[in-house]
């Protein structure tokens, strides 16, 4: 079953798509404020920076995204340490509540889960050393918090924060596959014989998805200068152990969801040239470029305007 819409309300508060933004959801208590480093005096002026929160320090470390993840009951003062103390940083993210309502539990609950997740994602190299523990709350506090962080993992990724958004896929019981199987699955194949590489992938509600046991190349072939974003996904996916040894080449170890076809053929053929063209649908022997093509124009043909 396909989830329900939410709104989502962002604010760009000095009108510029790279400044401070706020982030809010209709009938949720959360409120999130986005402020790049070179803006940080305006963010700790905020009311936000008084309340008791989350924080997120978001930068680059020799090249590689690394993630701080932070708490205090009162977030502008812990922010004026790291100013000084932190400089890898450059851009921060508030995580508060409209009434101010969160308490030093709450916050230390959040704070543990958003480590915890942003670990088992592993798309971004953790500032914190350990993953500290869970304060004890009630289970109708705890089930609140847990309420809390779904729609927070629906913002963060609005507003381009990807680190705790997980690709792996997993069935996790028998009627979810019972409902994939009710949806329009489209199966598609990729092949590189010579180099015994054979992926196959499925496209459902938009996401193109890797099939665990998809063999892919297992050390990266491209131009390293031309294709840096593919074969840094190619190195996380084996730093993960996503893509593990098999013989001469990798195996997927788990579902994954890629952002398009083309990603997916790159980390499969390890090299960038791999597109749409590369998969071949399982029924029609027609490219996914082909198969897109044709789905459209059957959707023409019964469109009765």
């Amino acid at each position: 079953m396909n989830a329900a819409g939410r709104s989502l309300e962002l604010y760009f508060i000095d009108g510029r798509p790279d400044g401070m933004l706020t982030a809010e959801v209709f009938n949720w208590t959360g409120h999130v404020l986005r402020a790049p480093r070179t803006q940080i005096r305006e963010a700790l002026g905020r009311d936000e920076a008084r309340r008791t929160g989350v924080y997120l320090l978001l930068g680059e470390v020799d090249g590689r995204a690394r993630l701080y993840v932070g708490e205090a009951e009162d977030i502008g003062s812990r922010l004026r340490d790291h100013v000084k103390a932190k400089e890898w940083w450059e851009q921060v993210i508030l995580i508060t509540t409209t009434g101010d309502a969160l308490h030093k539990a709450h916050v230390k609950y959040l704070e543990a889960r958003l480590v915890e997740i942003a670990r088992d994602v592993g798309a971004i190299a953790l500032e914190n050393g350990n993953t500290p523990p869970r304060s004890s709350l009630s289970e109708a506090a705890t089930a609140s918090m847990e309420s809390f962080l779904d729609t927070l993992m629906m913002v963060l990724p609005a507003i381009r924060v990807d680190a705790f958004l997980s690709r792996k896929r997993v069935a996790t019981n028998p009627l979810e596959t019972a409902a994939q199987a009710s949806r329009e699955v489209a199966m598609f194949i990729f092949r590189l014989p010579k180099q015994g590489i054979e992926a196959t992938a499925k496209l459902l509600d938009g996401e193109w998805i890797m099939q665990a046991g998809s063999t892919v190349r297992l050390a990266w072939a491209g131009d390293r200068k031309y294709d840096r974003t593919y074969q840094r996904l190619h190195d996380e996916l084996r730093e993960r152990e996503l893509i593990v040894p098999r013989g001469s080449v990798g195996e997927l170890t788990q579902d994954y969801a890629f952002s398009s076809a083309t990603a997916a053929g790159a980390i499969a053929g390890g090299v960038g040239a791999y597109g749409r063209s590369a998969w071949i649908h399982t029924e029609t022997g027609q490219t996914y470029a082909e198969w897109e093509a044709a789905q459209i124009e059957k959707d023409d043909a019964h469109d009765p305007r």
